[in-house]
């Protein structure tokens, strides 16, 4: 694989300087696989969870990251995001993930509360707190994050870099134009692609070739401790609904944008400038990436095209071993 550099500021995390990171979803299936990545990993210090609404209600998003942080053991705070778009009804993804937005094994309950702040201001305090800048890995819509900067202007600086799964330059996956995460809350994603923050976008260009296969999901469960067999469960369910639409595994979306600050060696993609489509009747939440350069614009994205499969499945045995 050629793995193009990028001009933007790109890095990985080391276990000599851990990043400190928010995560930031609508768990979700694959969520929840790249949150366990997350927690398996010495490279990381997480700071706090928090939920959005998109896979589901922000009610079920919410209890669901309360479940999967019980399952991991990750002892950090947990806010709730809105219960909204911003300006739009929410759209939800129940014929994916199910009425749960996580259906599948049982998972325990959650171990302690949300916060009583909202997720902007959870993220706000992380942030201010951090002696160093913070990573933020949104796997869903990005209302929280586009909320953060609106509320909390002069933070921006101490976000370092947001590594996000979201869009595709190429096409949609709930409309023609449109990928799930971007088209829920298109107008959160401009604030976010217009900030000036440094970027590194998991798109679907990158994501469906992030196939976890059958034979996958049986070499996860034969680790044999209780997060393997979840782990499998998890990528079974979402297998069923991809295999009806063809797909020969299940694209394990969210953990991408992870991999991207631990092993972007097995990773490629390029710089654009990419622009959210919020108002158009067929395009509405279409990334349009600037491919040919005709805008002139400087990039803004670090954009994922491709990844060593095999490579990014070994990354998810290592990490459910960890939970031996």
């Amino acid at each position: 694989m050629i793995v193009r550099k990028s001009n933007i500021q790109t890095f990985h995390a080391s276990t000599e300087h851990p990043l400190p990171i928010i995560l930031d979803g609508d768990p979700g299936h694959d969520d929840a696989i790249a949150w366990v990545l997350v927690r398996s990993r010495p490279e990381f210090r997480i700071l706090c969870v928090t939920s959005v609404c998109g896979n589901q209600t922000i009610e079920k998003t919410t209890y669901n990251a309360g479940r999967i942080m019980a399952l991991l053991g990750m002892d950090v705070p947990l806010a709730m995001g809105l219960a909204k778009p911003l300006f739009r009804d929410p759209i939800i993804a129940d014929t994916v993930h199910g009425k749960t937005g996580l259906d599948g094994p049982e998972l325990p309950e959650p171990a302690c509360q949300p916060v009583a702040c909202s997720a902007a201001e959870l993220m706000a305090k992380c942030l201010e707190e951090s002696e160093e800048p913070v990573v933020i890995v949104p796997t869903g819509p990005l209302t929280n994050v586009a909320s953060l900067l609106l509320l909390y202007p002069e933070l921006k600086s101490k976000i370092r870099h947001i590594s996000l799964m979201g869009g595709g330059i190429a096409r949609g996956n709930w409309t023609p134009a449109a990928e799930f995460n971007i088209l829920v809350d298109p107008d959160a994603a401009k604030i976010v692609f217009e900030s000036g923050i440094p970027i590194t976008m998991a798109s679907l260009d990158v994501t469906e070739r992030a196939l976890v296969y059958p034979e996958d999901f049986e070499r996860i469960r034969c680790v044999g401790n209780q997060v393997a067999s979840v782990v499998a469960g998890w990528l079974e369910f979402f297998y069923h609904f991809h295999q009806s639409l063809g797909y020969p595994g299940a694209p394990v979306h969210d953990a991408v944008a992870v991999t991207a600050l631990l092993r972007p060696d097995i990773l490629s993609g390029r710089d654009l400038y990419v622009q959210i489509e919020t108002t158009g009747e067929f395009c509405r939440g279409a990334t349009v990436g600037d491919l040919n350069r005709v805008s002139g614009k400087p990039a803004n994205a670090y954009c994922l095209m491709d990844i060593n499969r095999d490579a990014f499945v070994d990354l998810l045995v290592d990490a459910v071993a960890y939970y031996g």
